[in-house]
């Protein structure tokens, strides 16, 4: 009984806060409605096993069989929305997913990539040519050596003019 009593005092007053913020604008019939769905969302909250544990086991069907999904250099189709993404990264963020969650979602092995091939290449491409991931000592020249196979446009031109200062200054 005191659990119920908490329940409803703690519904009407999350109930009261929201009609007190002046950017609600509702009428005056609405507000048993909200103030019943408040408490059945409170009850719920409070008695996890008593709610639907059919909600917790939902089923989701990707949008996209895995094959289409990496079937792009250039992109990754996403299989919450099927939509083409260079990176997943931020769209799983924004729909509440860590990549792990994602591949778990959707059975997923754990090589699953979540960056398209030819922009992990561009960016790989451009870190060695400005000289990341190179032991000291060694000249930039060197380590951009693997860094010639590049998507952008200009990027071999870019890399070529780039040896060619370094090759002066020496």
């Amino acid at each position: 009984m005191n659990n119920e009593t908490n329940s409803v005092e703690l519904a009407t007053e999350l109930t009261i806060a929201w009609l007190s913020n002046p950017n609600t604008r509702t009428s005056a019939d609405d507000v048993p409605g909200f103030l019943q769905s408040m408490y059945a969302a409170v009850e719920k909250l409070a008695n996890p096993e008593a709610g639907e544990p059919e909600a917790f086991s939902q089923e989701h069907v990707p949008a996209v069989s895995v094959r289409k999904s990496l079937a792009s250099r250039d992109h990754i189709i996403s299989m919450i929305d099927g939509k083409p993404y260079r990176t997943l990264r931020r769209h799983l963020t924004t729909n509440g997913l860590t990549p792990e969650d994602y591949r778990q979602r959707y059975g997923l092995k754990s090589d699953y990539p979540m960056v398209a091939p030819s922009y992990s290449e561009s960016r790989s491409a451009m870190a060695k040519t400005i000289g990341l991931g190179r032991k000291a000592g060694h000249k930039v020249d060197q380590a951009a050596t693997g860094a010639t196979k590049t998507v952008r446009k200009g990027g071999k031109a870019a890399l070529q003019a780039a040896k060619e200062t370094l090759g002066s200054d020496e």
